[in-house]
């Protein structure tokens, strides 16, 4: 396949970049900085925009099977990056009538797992207290994909993890794994990958965790 992926210089990001082309897909990374991009290999082209502007944007979706995006705040004070930056990505996407879409977001900003203990739902409260400004761009993020026209996935991971892929984590379309508190980043790459060609994960949010 064709893809494209958005904050390739991110820990997902790369994690998806490297894997695709392991999986021989063509690849194109955008990034604002080339030498952040630690991934080389066959197939890989590497574009460089800054996401202010959507036009320049088009040319690197244009044509691709699949967009998928590790964009978002790296702190507390990037929040408003996730849902400025998707807006764009979303324009660009619709100009060149590209639908399929992947989003990382977070756990927090979905609904709680089914049948969480009242310890468990108080922590994940304590924790969307502590990042509330992150989750509430998470979560216009997520509105912003629900208006539009594309064929959006957003898979929502608890807290990251850099450890190698192992490819046995739990998803939910939906909802959230019971008691899943952490998750690879490798894994939530690896997921995201494994959900393009499921028709089942479109205009969907969809829990990844251990």
């Amino acid at each position: 396949m064709k893809l494209t992926v958005f904050g390739a210089t991110g820990g997902i990001g790369q994690e998806i970049v490297r894997q695709a082309l392991d999986s021989g897909h063509q690849v194109t990374a955008v990034v604002r900085d080339p030498a952040r991009l630690t991934v080389t290999g066959v197939g890989l082209e590497v574009f460089r925009a800054d996401l202010k502007d959507l036009e320049p944007l088009r040319a690197a979706v244009a044509g691709r099977d699949a967009v998928l995006s590790g964009l978002g705040a790296r702190s507390r004070k990037d929040a408003g990056v996730a849902a400025r930056l998707t807006r764009t990505v979303l324009g660009a996407m619709e100009a060149e009538a590209v639908r399929r879409l992947l989003v990382v977001s977070a756990g927090p900003v979905g609904p709680d797992p089914e049948g969480a203990a009242l310890v468990d739902r108080a922590m994940r409260g304590l924790i969307s207290g502590l990042l509330k400004d992150v989750y509430a761009d998470l979560k216009e993020m997520e509105d912003e994909l629900a208006r539009s026209t594309t064929d959006w996935t957003v898979v929502r991971p608890p807290r990251l993890q850099n450890k190698p892929v192992t490819g046995s984590y739990r998803t939910v379309v939906g909802g959230f794994p019971l008691k899943g508190r952490f998750v690879a980043r490798a894994d939530v790459a690896h997921a995201m990958l494994a959900m393009i060609d499921d028709p089942g994960t479109v205009k969907q949010g969809v829990g990844v965790a251990y």
